[in-house]
């Protein structure tokens, strides 16, 4: 009889389906993306004036991004038993960034080639000036202004030296104690802070439609429709099916980041969701050395949505100029774009420049054909910073659970692929 009683004491206390929807920070992302298409559609002018919303938001978010990069991978490599695991979850990393990258090009080209989204009439479409992108397309790739300008890289060189430093040190344990304590107030501030994530989303979103327009989609919607199925199937098929050979659903997965999908499609940048879905994945059980290497290194390596649009859009435009390519040239672009597309991370516009030397480099190809694509490229940029955002969190579980440092949560245990 008392069993009942707190049984029925314990629903009354339950919050209800209402209470739980309206305290959902993914509703409330949700509900600020369709008010910013309202405004964008029906007030445009005031949907512009709208960016300095979701910028800001943006830019207080980075602010959270270089500390924690920094405490994450310190403590991760203080905590580890062996400074020779650092190296070797670095190099699976990158050698699976390259593999699954590479795929991802060669999916963007053999989709481009099945589904042709160039072969429209391009007298209908609109031209903005790629000038500012094509001024430089012959240069060659920079690896050192590319490292320059690349702040995460930058934190993530300078906290594997310190982390390493700090292990050999005799202050090793006083060290840690003191991080610890500014982790746990870095990420009580970044949750403060992310409260604001409606108003960033609507921000970027309301600029986007309200700059652009939703009647640009409409020339280009072959293009679009094929680069978001392509996103699709290498989300579900090939990031599902690795998932799986590990005894995980990415559907359960894409469910447990929702906030943090939710938040790129509004602000079109992943970098708004980097610091959430590194707490993200340490909740759900890979080790903090794991998520500090990897997702830092993934941001400037492991750009799987960017990737497919490079191979897309340069066939997209050789399709669009009746250019023919030859199975030996659409490899020698894979192969291009293998090194070229690492350079797209961290700066606004690179991925025009990159597809510029690209096209470039090989000679039969119209560099100006990019003109065509600016004026859509904002609504097609969402989807790859989603792709992107997920290939990294995959790759996080892959590398952990290879290496024994993926300590099973509740959450993680949701996401058995074997579960209900």
């Amino acid at each position: 009889m008392l069993d009942d009683l707190s049984t029925i004491a314990a629903k009354k206390d339950r919050p209800g389906p209402a209470h739980r929807l309206v305290t959902n920070l993914s509703f409330w992302v949700l509900i600020a993306i369709l008010a910013a298409v309202c405004v964008g559609v029906r007030a445009p002018a005031l949907a512009v004036k709208m960016e300095i919303i979701g910028t800001t938001f943006i830019d207080i978010i980075k602010l959270f991004i270089a500390p924690i990069i920094f405490l994450t991978i310190v403590l991760g490599i203080c905590g580890m038993d062996s400074l020779r695991k650092v190296g070797r979850i670095g190099v699976k990393s990158l050698i699976y960034f390259e593999i699954v990258s590479t795929i991802s090009l060669a999916l963007g080209i053999v989709m481009a080639v099945l589904l042709q989204p160039g072969k429209i009439d391009k007298l209908n479409l609109s031209l903005q000036s790629a000038s500012k992108y094509t001024r430089n397309a012959e240069s060659s790739f920079d690896w050192g202004a590319f490292f320059a300008h690349n702040l995460t890289l930058q934190v993530l060189a300078a906290a594997i030296v310190i982390g390493v430093v700090v292990s050999f040190s005799e202050y090793r344990q006083a060290v840690v104690t003191k991080l610890s304590w500014v982790s746990k107030w870095v990420f009580r501030a970044l949750k403060y802070v992310m409260y604001l994530a409606p108003l960033g989303a609507f921000g970027g979103m309301a600029y986007t439609v309200g700059k652009f327009g939703l009647n640009t989609l409409v020339p280009l919607a072959k293009m679009m429709g094929t680069m978001y199925l392509t996103m699709f199937l290498f989300v579900a098929l090939l990031l599902g099916g690795i998932l799986r050979y590990y005894g995980m659903s990415i559907w359960k997965f894409l469910h447990y980041i929702r906030e943090e999908l939710l938040l790129v499609l509004g602000t079109s940048s992943s970098e708004s969701a980097l610091p959430s879905i590194m707490l993200k994945l340490e909740k759900l059980g890979c080790s903090k050395s794991v998520v500090g290497l990897v997702v830092p290194t993934g941001y400037s390596f492991n750009l799987d949505g960017t990737s497919i649009y490079l191979s897309m859009a340069v066939i997209f435009i050789a399709q669009l100029y009746n250019v023919k390519l030859e199975i030996a040239e659409m490899l020698t672009v894979i192969g291009i774009l293998m090194l070229t597309s690492k350079g797209a991370a961290g700066v606004t516009g690179s991925g025009f420049i990159v597809l510029a030397s690209t096209l470039a480099a090989l000679h039969k190809i119209p560099v100006e054909g990019l003109a065509f694509l600016i004026g859509v490229d904002k609504f097609m940029s969402e989807a790859r910073a989603i792709t992107n955002i997920i290939g990294n969190g995959v790759a996080t579980i892959v590398i952990a659970k290879n290496e024994n440092e993926f300590h099973p949560s509740e959450h993680s245990i949701m996401l058995d692929s074997k579960t209900a």
